[in-house]
């Protein structure tokens, strides 16, 4: 008898379990469709608050789809299978969007995606049939459609998405890690659905690319030209003007290299996705970073015959540098669409250095015109009051 409570519990908390497990699978399988559609499956996806229902007819590798989320109010809903890889590109979508002129009520359109914009409406590498979509309640739209999967396998990569209708336009969607992650895998047979590995490690490696190349290019290497331009006026600062200045050059230029090798890599695993400005200013910036550090080993003494036309060479170059690599950065930031903060910082922090600047430039002008009137007539043509423009 004294194992009998014991068996009791058991049992309770087995029950209440099975409860629990019942009611969490219960969301996706509550959905009532109209037009006495029924699926055979159902699955709640892990991102977006979205879900997939199926049936699959392995015998004529037929799929009969609905795929239900919330877009932004008046937005669109995509879902698709990628049969070449796991992310957007690729994917064979279904996009159902409000109709113009139809008072709110949505079409449905399919999109061969082959890079980061769903590009036009055409036709996809599985023939489709049934197109529809309805909005229900909450604003929840709800897409419908039937693919033959042309023996595709009971596994496949979905990938699904939300966003807004701007002027009637689908537009870009939001990028959060949800968004990003809006990708996974699908049993047909089985049911089992699993989120796609590796997303959150390429948005690390993308943000990874962007703060070293923001610290490198677009901090490090103009601080470095300050110290190169200004604190050699004042005499006290030689030669440490000029060590401050190797440092942050060397610095900033291996910073520099890693960002640059992270955005090869990044490019090889988005393979058919190009950036082409970004990555010309990128490869560009990197070319004449390191003529710069091979300058260094070249340098001719200040008194050699062709050290003007090393310094003209010198100053050109570095000065250019900083320019692309400053539009470069905010082109990045464009790409990776970053939070309007971080633009913002980064605007304070380039507004602060060019304030330092300009304060400087105005000190050195005035000490240099001071000694020109201390030595007017003694002046004799060492450069001690000049501007400085070499080191």
């Amino acid at each position: 008898m004294s194992s009998f409570p014991r068996l009791l519990a058991a049992f309770l908390f087995l029950f209440l379990l099975s409860a629990a497990a019942r009611r969490a699978s219960a969301a996706c399988a509550d959905e009532k469709f109209s037009g006495n559609r029924v699926f055979a499956a159902c699955a709640d996806l892990p991102r977006l608050g979205a879900s997939v229902h199926w049936t699959y007819d392995a015998a004529s590798s037929s799929l009969s789809v609905a795929f239900l989320a919330t877009p932004p109010s008046g937005g669109w809903i995509a879902w698709g299978l990628n049969p070449t890889g796991t992310g957007m590109g690729g994917t064979q979508a279904l996009l159902a969007a409000p109709k113009s002129g139809s008072g709110g009520a949505y079409g449905v359109q399919t999109y061969n995606i082959n890079g980061y914009t769903f590009g036009s409406p055409g036709k996809i590498a599985y023939d489709t049939s049934n197109l529809a979509a309805e909005v229900g309640a909450g604003g929840r739209v709800r897409m419908f459609g039937t693919l033959k999967l042309n023996g595709t396998g009971a596994e496949v990569n979905q990938v699904w998405q939300v966003g807004p209708v701007d002027g009637g336009a689908i537009t870009m969607h939001a990028t959060g890690n949800d968004n990003l992650n809006s990708k996974g895998t699908l049993n047909l047979v089985t049911g089992a659905s699993a989120a796609a590995s590796g997303g959150g490690s390429i948005l690390r490696k993308k943000n990874t690319h962007g703060v070293l190349n923001a610290v490198s290019w677009g901090l490090l290497l103009p601080m470095g030209a300050i110290f190169a331009r200004y604190l050699k006026t004042f005499k006290s600062a030689d030669p440490a003007w000029f060590y401050l200045h190797v440092a942050c050059q060397l610095i900033g230029y291996a910073v520099g290299v890693s960002g640059w090798a992270t955005g090869i890599h990044l490019g090889n695993l988005s393979k058919g996705i190009t950036y082409s400005v970004h990555r010309n200013i990128g490869i560009t910036v990197f070319a004449l970073g390191t003529l710069q550090i091979f300058a260094l080993f070249l340098r001719p003494k200040k008194d050699h015959k062709y050290r003007l036309y090393w310094n003209i060479y010198h100053h050109s170059i570095g000065y250019t540098i900083i320019i692309l690599g400053i539009i470069n950065i905010f082109k990045g930031m464009s790409i990776l669409s970053v939070d309007q903060k971080w633009k913002t910082a980064y605007i304070i922090a380039i507004c602060i250095l060019g304030a330092i600047a300009l304060i400087l430039e105005v000190v050195t002008w005035i000490i240099v015109l001071k000694r020109r009137k201390e030595e007017s007539k003694t002046y004799n043509g060492n450069g001690n009051g000049h501007l400085p423009l070499s080191m």
